[in-house]
Order: C-alpha cells, then sequence, then structure tokens
C-alpha cells in the first residue's frame, strides 16, 4: 500500500477507549504496508494514542483522538489530535530507569527526527516527523 501512497493525508477518527489504539497501531500499519518506517510509525501512534486517552478529555465518555497519516518522497508524518482538556503540555521528562510512567514522549522523540507539539482551542496535536532522506538521529538541511 505504501508504495502508492505520495504526499497522501489519511485521517481517521477513534473513539477514546483503550482498545482502540491497538485500532489505531493496525491502521496505521496498513496505510504504510512496505514503508521502511513503518514500525517506528506504529510505535509513535501507540504511545501519542495512549497519551491522548490517558491524559486528555479524549478519554472521557464521549471522546476521541484524531490520526493523521503524511508521506511524502521526504517524510512520513504521524500526528495525533487529543480533545484537550489538560493545562499542561506533553513534555519529554528524563525518568530513571524504575520509572513506571513518563518514559513515553521521550521514546517518540528518540525514534522520530522532529517532534512537534501544537495547542489549539479544539485540542493538542502531537506530530512526529520521520525523515525518509537521512539516517536516525541526522537532519534534512
Amino acid at each position: 500500500m505504501y508504495s502508492s501512497i505520495q504526499d497522501a493525508i489519511c485521517e481517521p477518527d477513534f473513539p477514546g477507549f483503550p482498545e482502540e489504539v491497538s485500532r489505531a497501531r493496525r491502521w496505521t500499519r496498513d496505510v504504510l504496508r512496505g514503508s521502511p518506517f513503518a514500525e517506528d510509525a506504529e510505535l509513535i501512534v501507540s504511545e501519542l494514542s495512549a497519551n491522548a486517552i490517558l491524559h486528555t478529555a479524549s478519554g472521557r465518555e464521549s471522546g476521541d483522538f484524531h490520526l493523521a497519516v503524511a508521506v511524502s518522497a521526504q517524510v512520513v508524518a504521524v500526528s495525533v489530535t487529543d480533545d484537550g482538556g489538560t493545562g499542561t503540555a506533553p513534555t519529554v521528562e528524563r525518568q530513571d530507569q524504575d520509572a513506571e510512567h513518563g518514559r513515553g514522549l521521550g521514546m517518540v522523540s528518540a525514534i522520530a527526527h522532529r517532534v512537534v507539539v501544537h495547542d489549539s482551542k479544539a485540542g493538542r496535536t502531537v506530530t512526529a516527523e520521520l525523515f525518509t532522506d537521512v539516517r536516525r538521529g541526522g537532519h534534512p538541511c
């Protein structure tokens, strides 16, 4: 499926239930089938979707989260938009190895070449970008 998608943006909404995280992962894997970034994107979607459900209004009754995957020759971008409802923005935290929480966005930042958090009145969007033409940890310019 990936080879036929260039500059595509696919955007489903998922109900804010924990079981929807696996559905979002599966959808991402299907969209990016054949891409060298499919597994990384799937892991990123899992973490960002779980965060939306656990830490925002997306996880409340009638809440949802929005998933977008954009693919071009230069980048695979994965975005999760939540329903808001929190006064704090997601941050990368340095946790000790015994910590049970707070490592997720750090993991996403380690996998992705760039992570951007955008706030709006409707919620928060976290976008992780995987650049197709550079090595992990490199920069496109």
